[in-house]
């Protein structure tokens, strides 16, 4: 130390800008300004603006000059310095500025690398903005991670910026909102996305409370079917709702199973934007919401409706028609809770007469109303989950014919994607079999009664748990559990653990969906 004191100015200051240059703390001026720190000696500065312009950063100096005046000069780097900071700067030349000291004070933190949960407790909502991000330098063979900054808009640590590390880059200038979870633990929340989410739950809040299962209006239309007089365009297309209905037997292999799921109604509306209008003929929804358009004009004291317009405006068709028509649907009891699955069964009163057409159309109407369900509750459980992986979910219900019995069975798929497998989806030759697959089904079989069966399956290895409410059917389906297994063994597939358990799943959230991430511009 006594040596480097003994130093020259000029000789300490040479050093020191030769070991900035080194580092790459040079700061480039917008505007080339000679003199402005006298050869030799230094200056006070401190950051008053920061933002990022690409690759580069663009900030705003108070500088305290060694004869007693200030001066304000814009420069940019290739490593930002937050607001905030002190620095030390000589001038290596007209257009650059050498860092040769960044101070921190106990009253003047340049940056948060941890929160004191004394002033910001645990639970407490943050909010901030992006000032910079970068990603940081690592081995291919490692995830790669980024580093932004922060600047927090509330609490006690107003003014105060963040370094933040992350997974996936945050928008600079992008708005953040983060619950503290820990000292160096933060959760986003998102901005736009909880306001989506709002508007998912009100919608299927109303939708869960105006829905009725689908055996009461297929019975319904079973009955107007086989009634050998009647209206026979009504008739007809009962009939041909019916037929299209598939049985269990036609469940045996990958190709049927897939043509339920895509005719349950639940890609009705993706059908439709992607120009297959032709291709919704036995789509269940698209097919009820045809009944709703063939049976509204009969209707006592309802508008004259066109049902030629159907096949191109089927969103004039909607429940929310039937529903400002009839006013009546509002009526049934018992709401069940929005989001649970399975969906609980809800019966409206069927048919008394068989002209019964405003009845008809109430069930018509919940029917779809319940589909609706189904599809609101996929986007509800779609998103980011907690641990940054990306899930998506398809629930939907398929009516299966059996005999002249109708058997709702109930579906859902949920997919779940890291990160960096999210990174690689564009690769064709990628195996789907990579991701988290959950598959729960729920369906009340004569004689076994109600079932449910939750299933994973990740890199070829399946696991599973069942549900019966019988106690005598989780006896005999235990007793099955080894033959379940050689078949699957049989199909290839790596069989993990396999239990029935009598009762039901237990109830709750099982996966939280707070999207960590945002992208919500100021």
């Amino acid at each position: 130390m006594t040596e480097i004191n003994s130093l020259g100015a000029q000789s300490a200051f040479a050093a020191q800008v030769a070991k900035a240059s080194l580092t790459g703390e040079l700061l480039r001026l917008s505007q080339a300004q000679p003199g402005l720190i006298p050869p030799g000696q230094t200056a006070q500065a401190e950051v008053l603006n920061l933002r990022q312009v690409g690759q580069d950063f663009m900030m705003l100096l108070r500088l305290s000059l060694p004869n007693g005046n200030q001066a304000q000069v814009q420069a940019s780097a290739n490593q930002p310095l937050p607001p905030g900071s002190q620095i030390t700067l000589g001038q290596a030349d007209s257009n650059r500025l050498a860092v040769v000291l960044q101070q921190a004070s106990a009253s003047n933190i340049a940056t948060l690398t941890q929160l004191d949960t004394g002033k910001i407790p645990i639970g407490t909502l943050l909010q901030g903005k992006v000032l910079t991000s970068q990603a940081l330098p690592g081995s291919a063979a490692q995830t790669t991670a980024f580093r932004s900054l922060v600047s927090l808009l509330n609490s006690s640590q107003a003014g105060a910026t963040l370094t933040i590390d992350s997974p996936r880059p945050l928008a600079v200038g992008s708005l953040l909102s983060a619950l503290v979870q820990g000292d160096q633990s933060l959760r986003f929340m998102p901005l736009s996305g909880r306001q989506d989410q709002l508007t998912i739950a009100q919608q299927l809040l109303t939708q869960t409370s105006r829905q009725a299962s689908l055996p009461t209006l297929l019975n319904a239309l079973q009955q107007i079917a086989n009634a050998p007089a009647g209206n026979s365009e009504l008739s007809a297309t009962a009939a041909r709702l019916l037929a299209s209905l598939p049985t269990p037997a036609q469940l045996g292999d990958a190709k049927s199973i897939a043509q339920a799921l895509n005719n349950s109604g639940a890609f009705l509306e993706a059908k439709l934007l992607g120009g297959l209008g032709a291709g919704v003929a036995p789509d269940l929804k698209a097919q009820l919401v045809r009944l709703v358009a063939q049976v509204l004009p009969s209707v006592p004291g309802n508008p004259t409706f066109n049902p030629a317009l159907a096949a191109t405006a089927l969103a004039q068709v909607l429940p929310g028609m039937a529903r400002s028509a009839l006013g009546m649907l509002d009526q049934v009891s018992s709401r069940p809770q929005p989001g649970t699955f399975p969906l609980p069964s809800r019966l409206l009163q069927s048919l008394e007469e068989k002209g019964d057409l405003q009845q008809l159309l109430r069930l018509a109407a919940a029917a779809i109303s319940r589909v609706q369900s189904h599809q609101l509750a996929s986007l509800q459980q779609t998103g980011t989950t907690e641990s940054g992986n990306q899930q998506t979910t398809w629930q939907t219900e398929i009516p299966l014919r059996h005999g002249q019995e109708f058997i709702p069975l109930q579906a859902k798929l949920q997919r779940e994607d890291t990160p960096r497998q999210q990174a690689d989806s564009q690769r064709e030759q990628r195996d789907p079999l990579e991701s988290l697959w959950r598959i729960d089904l729920a369906f009340d079989l004569p004689p076994l009664g109600p079932l449910q069966v939750q299933a994973q399956l990740t890199q070829g290895r399946l696991s599973g748990q069942l549900w019966a409410e019988r106690p005598q059917t989780a006896e005999l389906i235990d007793s099955q559990l080894g033959s379940l297994r050689e078949r699957l063994l049989a199909r290839g597939l790596d069989v993990g653990d396999l239990e029935c358990h009598p009762g039901i799943p237990p109830q709750g959230p099982r996966t939280r969906l707070e999207q960590r991430w945002v992208d919500e511009t100021a």
